[in-house]
């Protein structure tokens, strides 16, 4: 399976905590063995997961996309938008989404 990274997803990375960032990579195998454990968007964000998880006291999106077909069993890429807490979550992730 092809993972990759959005710009907007690394710099968020590499701007966190050492700990934030080796909670980052736990979701991000949790997400990579599993892509159907996020909640599917409609609407202007059709196609994309948002995975949901807690770091101390903040909660943090991750939004990421895949080939997700009905019949598809094996899925053949993984691409990780953005993460950052839910302030101007959706916001940027529709402007980012729509210069895609």
């Amino acid at each position: 399976m092809r993972t990759t990274f959005k710009k907007a997803f690394v710099q968020f990375v590499k701007k966190a905590s050492t700990p934030l960032q080796l909670a980052i990579e736990i979701r991000v195998a949790e997400v990579c063995d599993n892509p159907r454990i996020g909640q599917k968007k409609a609407g202007d964000l059709q196609g994309v997961f948002v995975y949901k998880f807690r770091f101390n006291t903040q909660e943090y999106l991750m939004a990421y996309q895949f080939d997700y077909l009905a019949g598809v069993i094996e899925i053949t890429w993984i691409e990780f938008c953005q993460i950052g807490p839910h302030e101007n979550f959706y916001t940027q992730l529709k402007k980012s989404i729509r210069f895609k």
